[in-house]
């Protein structure tokens, strides 16, 4: 085992597209990089449970239980279908300065996304991924030496993966800063709101089609 080695395969798997890097998107968007970053600290805590579970071979058996599995994909659909309804219908601006916005008519601009909310919506994004399941009880054990202590390999490959999906956040959160410069009107508000809200609603569709 050589955490070195399995550095750039851990960034190149954080860096996948989805729904967590995608909300680091729009939090880098919204709230800004730093704040994107905090709230990754949610995404880092559900994925540490996996770990831990992954470690001490209950991952194999969530795998093995069709209805673990099953109800683990509803309940993390279900939260991206509302997640995907929400953004659609909305029309608030939140981080955004906007020409045709209330601070340009003189009223206050509405406050940026609070952290703990942030957070929160991170952890249940990554709780509720059972990819997340398959990443770490399927795949994340082939990068095990069985002649070496394992509960010790967890730990270093487990530490080196949780930081890899800081630079992740990073990296996505600095596109969003990007798109930002994009939004400057109301309309621009709208198609922002509804593309995000079609992109979590078409992640849920993508999570209710994943196979074990």
């Amino acid at each position: 085992m050589d955490a070195l080695y399995f550095a750039p395969v851990a960034v190149a798997i954080a860096l996948t597209p989805g729904p967590n890097n995608f909300c680091g998107l729009n939090n880098g968007l919204r709230a800004g990089v730093g704040p994107a970053l905090v709230a990754t600290t949610g995404r880092v805590a559900a994925f540490a449970i996996f770990l831990t579970i992954s470690a001490v071979g209950l991952g194999a058996m969530l795998l093995a239980s069709e209805a673990a599995f099953t109800a683990i994909k509803w309940v993390g659909a279900a939260y991206l279908f509302w997640l995907g309804w929400k953004a659609w219908r909305s029309r608030e601006f939140q981080g955004l300065d906007l020409v045709d916005g209330p601070a340009a008519a003189g009223a206050a601009p509405t406050a940026r996304p609070r952290l703990r909310a942030l957070v929160a919506q991170e952890f249940l994004l990554g709780i509720t991924n059972p990819k997340a399941i398959i990443l770490f009880a399927a795949i994340f054990p082939q990068f095990i030496d069985p002649a070496q202590p394992a509960a010790r390999q967890f730990l270093v490959l487990g530490s080196v993966y949780l930081m890899a999906e800081f630079v992740a956040t990073a990296v996505y959160a600095l596109c969003g800063r990007q798109i930002r410069r994009f939004v400057r009107t109301s309309r621009g508000v709208v198609r922002l709101n509804r593309a995000t809200g079609g992109f979590f609603m078409g992640a849920g569709g993508l999570l209710l089609a994943t196979n074990r």
